[in-house]
């Protein structure tokens, strides 16, 4: 079987959406033995083994890279689709790789127009949610078709474009203000307090710290609530001190239900998207309705960017 047949690929790409060969069978529409097969004959072609058979399955590192190609051939068979006025498969889905918090504040409204269209030409948008420094590791995995990250660095074969800056500060209830930091939050007893954590990716608390107070790798009491809206709202319960996207946190600041501490300190987080370079001819002389699906999803997150984060630096 020659190592870039458009059947083994795809067979590829189910094993590693399924998770199992019995799943991928049932998202091809073959059996489970032809799975085996195609797999098999494309590890032979390869002399490479390409899926380590676990539950659920992972691929290896040559399975990870035949994965990105497989992933960009569905992605502009799609697009040639939907160009040429065929019929898509009814699961055309263009995955991408958001953080949390961006998905929380910006990114829904932003990627409104692109998700609208996909209802009437066939094909959706599926996000899949990590910390902003992990994002990445999904698009060079080839997981995902793109992703908004802090890597500022492309990967070979995609393209990267600077979106703007999320502003980070730290907020308390009134009450937990009035219980706990009755003098207010300060070097004797940022240790004492708890702080709200995202989970254990999530490092914002710390960065926080280290520039309001000086001090490198603070060492604080944490609680995991890893949920964006509820972290919102454990903030305002006072359950401890939370350091969030200026923007989540605004509606809470207005009407009181949170204040701000130490309002001149702030983390900025430089945000890009990556996307993989799909087409090979020039796309800025194509009419936007022809534009590419991944492409029409990377300028809606520009553009949206544009209004809800701050311009980046330079």
């Amino acid at each position: 079987m020659n190592a870039f047949d458009p059947a083994a690929l795809e067979c590829l790409a189910a094993l590693a959406d399924a998770g199992s060969f019995d799943r991928a069978a049932q998202q091809l529409s073959i059996t489970q033995s032809a799975v085996s097969q195609r797999l098999r004959s494309l590890e032979t072609a390869l002399g490479r083994l390409l899926v380590v058979r676990s539950r659920p399955l992972r691929l290896t590192e040559p399975g990870k890279v035949l994965l990105r190609y497989a992933r960009q051939m569905q992605a502009m068979r799609a697009d040639l689709s939907r160009e040429l006025g065929a019929t898509l498969g009814q699961d055309e889905r263009l995955p991408i790789a958001i953080n949390a918090d961006s998905l929380a504040t910006w990114v829904l409204p932003a990627l409104d127009a692109v998700a609208q269209a996909g209802l009437r030409d066939g094909f959706g948008l599926e996000l899949i949610v990590d910390d902003q420094d992990f994002t990445h590791d999904w698009l060079r995995e080839g997981a995902v078709l793109g992703c908004v990250s802090t890597v500022a660095e492309a990967l070979r074969g995609c393209s990267a474009v600077a979106l703007g800056t999320m502003r980070y500060i730290a907020v308390a209830s009134p009450s937990f203000c009035e219980r706990l930091l009755p003098e207010g939050l300060n070097r004797s007893n940022f240790a004492r307090v708890p702080w709200l954590v995202f989970n254990r990716k999530d490092d914002m608390h710390a960065l926080w710290v280290s520039k309001a107070f000086g001090v490198q790798g603070p060492r604080l009491v944490e609680r995991f609530v890893p949920s964006t809206e509820a972290h919102v709202r454990a903030a305002e319960m006072g359950w401890g001190i939370g350091v969030m996207p200026e923007q989540m946190a605004a509606p809470a600041l207005a009407d009181g239900a949170l204040v701000g501490l130490f309002p001149e300190v702030w983390i900025d987080v430089l945000l890009h998207w990556h996307q993989w370079k799909l087409r090979t001819d020039d796309s800025s002389a194509e009419p936007a309705l022809r534009a590419g699906a991944l492409d029409r999803i990377g300028h809606a997150l520009i553009d949206g960017a544009r209004v809800a984060l701050k311009p980046a630096p330079g």
